[in-house]
């Protein structure tokens, strides 16, 4: 069991006073004056250091929603609706989907609730007495982790959003008075806390448990920060600190605990780097930001990467000679219909054909190993021994002509390449009469060394250092035996390219894309959605709306909405 999810149990019991606590403080001033000692209330919850660090694994849990809940605006959702994804119903259409009524108001309310839960914990360790901490280290090793939270809420909204309130306080009381600051003065506070981190948070292996914030952690996120303002240089040194100070590298050879048991194919470092339990290995270098997923405790989740991203290949009905397509294991003595080589997607996310055809080109397809049949499964076998068609490949040639009900469910929902990143063949341990039923519980990369060396690539670029920018891009290249790009190859859609190829299900496309302004072109060039062609997106889609509750609840000053939006 890992050590932060004890502490994720502690803090569940003292989390609910900080809700308490505004509602305390409305009262009158003669009113609720106790000062209890012997259990815990809003006055003493953060009393001690050990309380403290029940409040930064509390952030990490907050956080984790962003990778493990199925909700539109969680960050495994950030896929859909770009040049890499759609599905049939989420960034279906723009003009009705992303309004100030719909579509923004959880990941702008998450992310302020992360920099309140922030500044809560910000504010309690400034004030503790210094004599109850063990060391001045230890003070602002939480404190650095504290800010840096702040700063990655910071991150969403501004790059969402751009001009937003900017909260340095743990408020106690309603406030209805907002203004949008500038998106410069958000970045001052984010760089700012962001160099209160690097400079105290421990070293890479230093750290308290598996996925806590270290200072390679905070540089990279930094690297962002810088890259979002067009500070290239910055960037490129902030991103440096990461790639060349703590150890960190691209993971070359195999390793892991599953060498000599690959499901599909030979495998590669690649495809090890998403093994189960190979994530916070010490042995693997690449990992910056692990976020932590258990089976079977309490606070443990579990990651729905596979029904998020994998075809519903259990649907596809009958053989061409009648029989059920799909047999699958036998559980508690019958056919469950689902693989746990597969698990139960239910394809919410159907690649782009960029993303699964037009990236792989240019004499890479089968040279790539990101692109091999372990990494990206592209064959699927009829799986029923009383039908002739039996462990043949699944074509839809095979079947008469208009025999298929639904042809467009047959390669949107039913069979097209499924990225084995997400998935946890052989390795589920709950819901086993649905092969896991679409979750499993693998931990996630939040950042890997592979982003930095592109982020790197991206602030070359900008400071025309063309070669640099090949090099570093070729960094990731060779890992893959991918022909290597050339200096004059290398341009931001190139980079963008690479990004798809190397950190698909990954990175939160979405931000990526209009921290860019690129979201609009992308989109309309690249989102084949057969039902809706380019989405019906807008040029002033490159920024999201204010929810109009916020707008609304606001009464006692202006937030201006988005331009577009009404």
């Amino acid at each position: 069991m890992k050590n932060i999810y004890i502490a994720y149990k502690i803090f569940r019991a003292a989390l609910p006073l900080l809700a308490v606590f505004a509602l305390l403080t409305s009262c009158s001033e003669g009113m609720l004056n106790e000062k209890p000692r012997d259990f815990l209330t809003p006055d003493n919850a953060y009393s001690k250091p050990a309380y403290i660090e029940q409040g930064i694994v509390g952030l990490h849990q907050y956080t984790r929603y962003w990778w493990t809940y199925n909700a539109p605006n969680a960050g495994i959702y950030f896929s859909i609706g770009t040049d890499v994804a759609y599905n049939d119903a989420t960034m279906l259409n723009y003009q009705t989907q992303l309004t100030p009524t719909s579509g923004s108001g959880d990941i702008w309310n998450r992310s302020y609730s992360l920099v309140q839960q922030a500044n809560v914990l910000i504010k309690a360790i400034k004030e503790l007495d210094e004599t109850l901490w063990a060391s001045p280290q230890e003070r602002d090793e939480m404190l650095g982790e504290a800010m840096f939270f702040r700063a990655f809420a910071y991150r969403n909204i501004v790059v969402l959003f751009g001009d937003a309130p900017l909260v340095t306080e743990a408020y106690d009381y309603v406030k209805t008075d907002f203004t949008r600051n500038p998106k410069s003065e958000i970045y001052a506070l984010m760089e700012s806390d962001l160099t209160f981190a690097v400079a105290n948070l421990p070293t890479r292996g230093r750290e308290k448990a598996p996925g806590r914030i270290t200072q390679g952690t905070a540089w990279h996120l930094m690297a962002e920060v810088c890259l979002i303002q067009n500070k290239y240089q910055e960037s490129v040194t902030a991103a440096s600190h990461v790639i060349n100070d703590y150890g960190y590298a691209l993971m070359t050879h195999r390793f892991g605990t599953k060498l000599g048991n690959d499901i599909f194919g030979s495998g590669d470092p690649y495809y090890d780097l998403f093994g189960m339990n190979n994530h916070n290995l010490s042995e693997n270098t690449e990992g910056l930001w692990v976020i932590q997923i258990e089976p079977n405790i309490t606070g443990g989740d579990a990651y729905p990467g596979e029904r998020m991203y994998g075809p519903a290949y259990y649907r596809i009905g009958n053989t061409p000679d009648g029989y059920l397509a799909y047999l699958g294991e036998i559980y508690d003595g019958a056919y469950t219909g689902y693989s746990d080589t597969l698990g139960r997607p239910v394809a919410w996310a159907r690649p782009t054909s960029y993303m699964i055809y037009d990236i792989w080109g240019n004499g890479n397809w089968d040279r790539d190993l990101r692109n091999a049949e372990h990494n990206i499964k592209r064959n699927f076998y009829f799986d029923n021994p009383e039908s002739a068609y039996h462990g043949k490949k699944i074509e839809w040639s095979l079947y008469a002509p208009g025999e298929r009900i639904s042809p467009l469910l047959d390669t949107i929902q039913y069979i097209f390449p499924y990225f084995m990143k997400v998935a946890a063949p052989l390795e589920h341990f709950t819901d086993l009469n649905r092969s896991g039923g679409g979750t499993n519980h693998k931990d996630l990369y939040a950042m890997r060394l592979a982003e930095t060396y592109l982020i790197r690539a991206e602030a070359y670029l900008g400071l025309n250092q063309i070669d640099k920018a090949a090099d570093d891009i070729n960094v990731i290249r060779t890992r893959s035996n991918a022909t290597p790009v050339t200096p004059a190859e290398v341009n931001l859609d190139y980079i963008l390219d690479e990004r798809a190829r190397e950190l698909y299900t990954e990175e939160w496309r979405m931000i990526t894309l209009v921290r860019l302004g690129k979201l609009v072109e992308r989109v309309r060039k690249y989102n084949d959605n057969p039902i809706s062609p380019g989405l019906n997106i807008q040029d002033y889609h490159n920024l999201w709306p204010i929810p109009l509750t916020e707008i609304e609840r606001n009464v006692n000053g202006v937030l201006e909405q988005n331009p577009g939006y009404r």
